[in-house]
């Protein structure tokens, strides 16, 4: 069925094809599956593109620079990328639909990846942080990503369609940084730097990742999620039953800040993890393994996570997260330091309360918003939890180099226990 109003009849203001889903909750219910699906197979490529800044783009720059004051500046940088393109992202993305406004992100990404890869290769340092910034795009879709699963879903579909959209990205996430050594291999068989090889795969994952969104993702679920409000906006005003949506304000407050808290003290921890392994004698494949680990603990157990979140409440996983990112830092802070195993602990732990946070505080976006906004919401809503993101990494180079391991492992935890008093301040309104 055609999605181009010009090759249709328009009834209300909205061409024909849009009313054969404004008038059949079936097939929402149609729409609702195709999209999951389709958002499933771009986030598995999606998930290897992500996993590769995470795995080796502090050792890239520890590399490069000679240092490691400044290992956490990748990080900090594709973060901040992240950060400007969620905002780009979302509000292309309400203009023209999902669509468009993710695989332009995952495009814009896959150029960045390009982009470092030539950055290691001529040894420019200035390349080299341009580059991370525009990947910084691919990153902020991955993310996004996760909201086109909510467009078509019911209030009590909600954990779980998110749930489905990051769970997807834990087969390329946890894939790539298993790929370490390959991509390794295969970049200075072609005579670039090893450490600039996941990057390779990075690029090709992201321009996959927006191919298939561009090709696949029709009908669009936001455009239809926005006819179908308009619909019953319009209905219930010439029948004055309702008033016009109010956007729920403590509602996004108190997800954002749930979701900012969890993702700087992950990629606080989550960034030195991979300097101090290093440090310790550990190779490259160990700091892979480790990281496929953390990143399996961040996407994997999302069905359980959405189902709970959609069953328990949002406030009760929120706590939960914080709990759990408390005691990722005491077992960092307190492993040995020639132990894998509890290297391993830790950063599954710290990625569990990641998942349980993120998915809460996203749970309770989707709850405080309309369609009207949806969009541009999560955009803004995204581009604070990337600014987290790059404060964590940024400062958590300086703060390894002047004190310990140790020291940033437990900082972070004791910061993540102010989600409770959080939930505590918001639980007369939010439920």
């Amino acid at each position: 069925m055609s999605q181009n109003p010009e090759e249709s009849g328009v009834k209300n203001g909205q061409p024909d094809w849009l009313h054969g889903y404004i008038d059949s909750p079936e097939k929402q219910q149609q729409l609702y599956r195709r999209t999951l699906w389709i958002v499933v197979i771009s986030q598995i490529f999606g998930g290897a593109g992500l996993a590769a800044g995470i795995t080796v783009g502090a050792l890239l720059a520890q590399d490069m620079l000679g240092t490691d004051r400044f290992a956490g500046v990748p990080v900090a940088l594709f973060t901040l990328g992240s950060a400007g393109a969620a905002l780009v992202v979302g509000r292309l993305s309400q203009r023209f639909g999902r669509r468009f406004g993710l695989a332009t992100g995952f495009l814009t990404g896959g150029v960045g990846a390009v982009g470092v890869v030539m950055a290691a290769l001529t040894n420019s340092i200035f390349l080299l942080f341009i580059s991370l910034l525009i990947y910084g795009f691919g990153t902020a879709t991955n993310l996004q990503a996760r909201y086109a699963g909510t467009d078509l879903a019911s209030a009590k579909q909600r954990g779980k369609a998110i749930s489905i959209a990051m769970v997807s990205t834990t087969f390329g996430a946890v894939a790539g940084p298993n790929l370490v050594d390959v991509m390794g291999s295969f970049a200075t068989s072609i005579g670039v730097p090893a450490l600039a090889g996941p990057f390779i795969l990075a690029a090709a994952a992201f321009i996959v990742a927006g191919l298939v969104l561009l090709l696949f993702l029709r009908p669009d679920p936001l455009i239809v999620a926005k006819a179908i409000a308009e619909d019953q906006n319009r209905s219930e005003s010439q029948d004055h039953t309702s008033p016009a949506p109010v956007l729920n304000n403590r509602g996004v407050v108190l997800g954002a800040t749930v979701m900012v808290i969890t993702q700087m003290v992950m990629v606080a921890i989550m960034t030195m993890s991979t300097v101090h392994m290093k440090h310790h004698g550990h190779g490259a494949g160990d700091v892979g393994m480790v990281i496929g680990f953390h990143i399996a603990a961040m996407y994997l157990p999302s069905l359980v996570t959405g189902v709970l979140v959609d069953k328990v409440g949002r406030m009760g996983i929120t706590i939960a997260a914080g709990v759990t990112l408390m005691a990722a830092g005491i077992v960092a802070a307190f492993a040995p330091v020639d132990s894998l195993s509890g290297i391993i602990l830790a950063l599954i732990l710290l990625g569990l309360g990641w998942n349980f946070g993120l998915i809460s505080g996203t749970a309770l976006i989707v709850d405080s918003t309309d369609q009207t906004t949806r969009a541009k919401t999560q955009g803004k809503v995204d581009v604070l939890v990337a600014l987290a993101g790059a404060t964590g990494g940024g400062f958590s180079g300086m703060l390894f180099a002047q004190t310990s391991y140790a020291t940033l492992s437990l900082g972070g935890g004791f910061l993540s226990l102010l989600l409770i008093p959080v939930v505590i301040w918001s639980r007369k309104t939010v439920k």
